[in-house]
């Protein structure tokens, strides 16, 4: 079972409910999970169903590893509005393959050999996983925090020249950023046939706030601390009405349609709205190489969800919760930045909401990062990719290994089922003659009209 949480009962109980250690109880609600009862002495709860064949005719810890793979069979055919339920009906009728007893016990020596070592070799792989995770978490730290290449200040001094520092290229985006925005107002007053005649209307330009560095840490020569909104366009999506969709015209982008690094548009995923919308929504248009990252659930067990936006992905417009991010700086480093620790842990931070957690686009605009010169911004990019291309070569080796690990786990269930995983020994009782001793010895118990107990039941071992 995934997990459980203790409830107490304090009443009167039959002790045909009694769950003892190291009996196996299947979970008749949901996934139809099932296990061996690895607590102590416990009761039965509604929902929840145990199986006691008797340990002379069926081995209990073969039975949980056959018991299994007919569950999920079931409850992939099992539908349901809410929860799937099982009925221990449907237990009871499991056809189960039935060896003769003392190769039972062989095969479950021989199945806890093999996947023991399989769970070693398992650990193993998720170890060697985090291992890499954690390394190219400190690969993007140095980083950001300009320990992975030399700087640019020191490469100037030996080789005696000069350099732009941080400082200065920070200037050069925000003069750019306030042009862009003189431009575009003009444009809208011009529009609305309105010629200023001085430039008053200038003054209602809202310089970005620099960050307050006083509780920052120093950076290296020629850096510079900058909050996002300095020298990062961002724009938030729109919330299209569902009436306005349509089969084939502009994808809109949703959060749904953004995985670790790239836009996916498969199955329900895509949702599609009028080419004409590109003129009424000109603002939230996507384009190449632009950074989105889903404003609602941010951050996923593989990392954070953004991606670049590719010309395969267009024509593409933005929808709420989605936010568009265009940096004035290299994008490898921008990049950097959006998965350092430093950024993720400033989202888990600031996410609100309980069931949904969500961040806001005055989040991201406040996030304070640091800015190193241009030419070392692309020193870094460049030494990033050349690190992590190996990074990401051994994940992937430890993934397929992973996977076969996984598929050599079922081939051994499968042989052991299949009456191939142990040798068969000729002086073993046949299994129809134990299958008799199993018809006679419950055909008894009828004759006694004793109540009811659960056993394995009759002609194909059913549990």
């Amino acid at each position: 079972m995934r997990g459980w949480s203790e409830t107490s009962f304090h009443g009167n109980f039959d002790p045909v409910y009694i769950v003892r250690h190291g009996e196996l109880v299947v979970g008749m609600d949901g996934d139809f999970n099932c296990a061996l009862w690895a607590g102590s002495e416990a009761l039965l709860n509604q929902r929840v169903c145990k199986l006691t064949p008797d340990e002379g005719f069926y081995d209990l810890r073969l039975l949980a590893y056959a018991l299994p793979g007919y569950l999920g069979t079931i409850n992939a055919k099992t539908s349901a509005i809410t929860v799937k339920h099982l009925s221990s009906k449907t237990v009871a009728e499991i056809p189960l393959p039935l060896p003769p007893r003392s190769e039972q016990s062989r095969l479950v020596e021989a199945i806890e050999t093999y996947l023991t070592r399989l769970d070693d070799a398992m650990a193993t792989l998720e170890r060697v996983q985090r291992n890499l995770k954690r390394y190219r978490a400190s690969v993007l730290k140095a980083a950001v925090e300009g320990r992975l290449v030399p700087t640019e200040a020191e490469l100037a001094r030996v080789e005696g020249q000069e350099y732009e520092p941080a400082s200065v290229l920070l200037e050069r985006i925000l003069a750019e950023r306030r042009h862009r925005w003189e431009e575009a107002e003009l444009a809208k007053m011009k529009a609305k046939g309105t010629v200023p005649k001085n430039d008053k209307w200038k003054a209602r330009y809202v310089e970005p706030a620099s960050p307050d560095t006083s509780e920052l840490p120093e950076l290296p020569e020629g850096w510079y601390w900058a909050r996002t909104e300095q020298c990062v366009m961002t724009q938030v999506g729109h919330a299209f009405s569902s009436g306005e969709f349509i089969e084939e015209g502009v994808n809109l982008l949703r959060g749904d349609n953004i995985g670790h690094g790239s836009l996916r548009w498969d199955g329900n995923r895509r949702r599609c709205i009028r080419p004409e919308a590109l003129l009424d929504y000109a603002h939230l248009e996507l384009e190449p190489g632009d950074t989105v990252l889903a404003m609602d659930r941010p951050i996923i067990s593989t990392g954070l969800k953004f991606a670049h936006v590719q010309p395969s992905d267009l024509p593409a417009l933005l929808v709420q919760r989605v936010i568009r991010m265009r940096s004035s700086l290299h994008i490898g480093y921008f990049d950097a930045n959006i998965q350092s620790q430093h950024f993720i842990e400033h989202l888990e931070r600031e996410a609100r909401g309980g069931g949904v957690p969500h961040i806001s686009e005055g989040q991201i605009k406040n996030f304070v990062f640091s800015i190193p010169p241009l030419a070392e911004q692309i020193r870094i990019a460049q030494e990033i990719e050349r690190i992590l291309s190996t990074s990401e070569s051994s994940i992937k080796i430890v993934l397929d290994n992973a996977q076969r690990v996984t598929r050599l786990r079922q081939s051994i269930l499968k042989w052991a089922f299949e009456g191939r995983l142990v040798d068969q020994d000729p002086n073993d009782e046949p299994a129809a003659v134990l299958l008799e001793r199993i018809q006679a010895e419950i055909a008894a118990a009828k004759g006694k009209k004793e109540p009811r107990t659960r056993r394995l039941n009759t002609r194909s071992a059913r549990a």
